[in-house]
C-alpha cells in the first residue's frame, strides 16, 4: 500500500506572471481533468502556488512534468517509479538537455526489460505461455509434465527470459 505523501510546505504568495496557468487552463492544456492535477500534486509529482486571492496557479513548465507522467503511465510505469525519476529533476526552472539525459538514462534499462517482457508475452499469447501459472498439469508445447512448476510460481518462462536482476520482476540482487 502506497505511503501517503505530505503536502509540500506552504509558500508565500507570489505575483502572477503572464505565462502562469490557472488550474482550468492547466488541465485543458495538459489534457487531464482538474482532479488529476490535484492528485498529481498531492503525490508530489507537480507543484502549484497560490495567489493572494488563494487561486491555484501553475508555472507553465509543469506541463512538461504532466506530459512525462501521462506518457509513462500509459506504458504501465508505476507512479512510484515516475516520482523517483521526477524527484531527480530540478524544480522552479527549465530542465536542461544534459540533466534530462542523466535522469532518463536510469529508465533505459527498465524500459528495455519491460519491452522484452511485452514482446515475449505478445509472441506467446496464442497458446499457453508455458509457465504453469494456469494450474495446468501438462503443457505439450512449452512445459511438458509441468516441469516449470517446480521452479516456482508465476510465468517462469517469460520471467527467466526477460527479468533483469534487481528489478521488481527479477531476482533480488
Amino acid at each position: 500500500m502506497p505511503v501517503p505523501r505530505s503536502a509540500p510546505p506552504a509558500r508565500p504568495p507570489r505575483k502572477v506572471r503572464p505565462n502562469d496557468l490557472g488550474v482550468g487552463e492547466m488541465a485543458a492544456r495538459a489534457g487531464v481533468p482538474v482532479s488529476t492535477l490535484h492528485f498529481y500534486e498531492s503525490e508530489g509529482l507537480i507543484e502549484s502556488w497560490r495567489t493572494p486571492a488563494n487561486h491555484r496557479r501553475y508555472d507553465r513548465r509543469e506541463l512538461r512534468r504532466v506530459a512525462v507522467i501521462r506518457v509513462a503511465q500509459s506504458v504501465g510505469i508505476p507512479l512510484a517509479e515516475i516520482r523517483e525519476m521526477l524527484d531527480r529533476l530540478p524544480r522552479g526552472r527549465a530542465v536542461g538537455k544534459a540533466e534530462w539525459g542523466q535522469v532518463s538514462e536510469g529508465w533505459r534499462e527498465r524500459l528495455d526489460a519491460r519491452i522484452a517482457r511485452l514482446q515475449a508475452l505478445r509472441d506467446h499469447l496464442e497458446g499457453c505461455i508455458g509457465c504453469g501459472c494456469l494450474s495446468m498439469e501438462t503443457c505439450p508445447l512449452y512445459n511438458p509434465a509441468d516441469r516449470r512448476g517446480a521452479e516456482g510460481p508465476g510465468p517462469r518462462v517469460l520471467m527467466d527470459r526477460t527479468a533483469t536482476p534487481g528489478t521488481p520482476d527479477g531476482e533480488a540482487s
